[in-house]
């Protein structure tokens, strides 16, 4: 059997987003980094808890996962984001580029159909800041018809935390139990 996918996303789980007064948490640093199609002399800063890198290495070193980023850093996830943390390369969702003005506009994530397609069949936990209820219930029926699915929603200000990650090891020991949301 195989392995469920672990999905991550970063802006607002690896990167948190600044408050309004422009505070980032204390344990992530900044760095510049420019994408893909970006000119050299604008970088775009992000901010990173060095932290990071082991925590999710530990995890997907336990091999109950097959990491996939599903972000729209895309490909920049693999050249720019996993290396300052020190990850291990792996694959991306290769999702698509809407041209929208909401991250729901149909009340839930813009990924989400284009992840349920790609998905398939297969289990995963899916970590992303930006889940509505209506996420989590085609988790919850996506888990009812067989198909494990749990999504981890960390606070967008905050980041990824430790218990996270720990809930995400706890599922992978009974993935067909009912989908849960930390």
């Amino acid at each position: 059997m195989r392995p469920p996918y672990l999905l991550i996303d970063i802006d607002g789980v690896l990167i948190p987003f600044p408050h309004a007064d422009g505070a980032t948490p204390p344990s992530h640093v900044r760095y510049d980094v420019v994408p893909a199609g970006r000119p050299p002399d604008t970088p775009v800063p992000v901010w990173l808890n060095p932290a990071h890198g082991p925590m999710l290495t530990d995890l997907i070193r336990t091999r109950l996962f097959a990491p996939m980023w599903c972000t729209s850093w895309r490909h920049d996830a693999i050249t720019l984001i996993g290396p300052l943390l020190g990850l291990p390369t792996f694959p991306y969702v290769d999702l698509p580029r809407p041209n929208i003005t909401t991250s729901h506009p149909n009340g839930y994530l813009w990924k989400r159909d284009h992840v349920d397609a790609w998905l398939g069949d297969a289990p995963a936990a899916w970590i992303d800041d930006d889940f509505t209820g209506l996420d989590h219930a085609w988790a919850a029926a996506r888990a009812a018809r067989g198909f494990p699915t749990l999504l981890v929603q960390p606070g967008p200000y905050v980041g990824l935390l430790p218990e996270h990650l720990a809930a995400v090891r706890g599922w992978a020991a009974d993935p067909h139990s009912a989908e849960r949301a930390a």
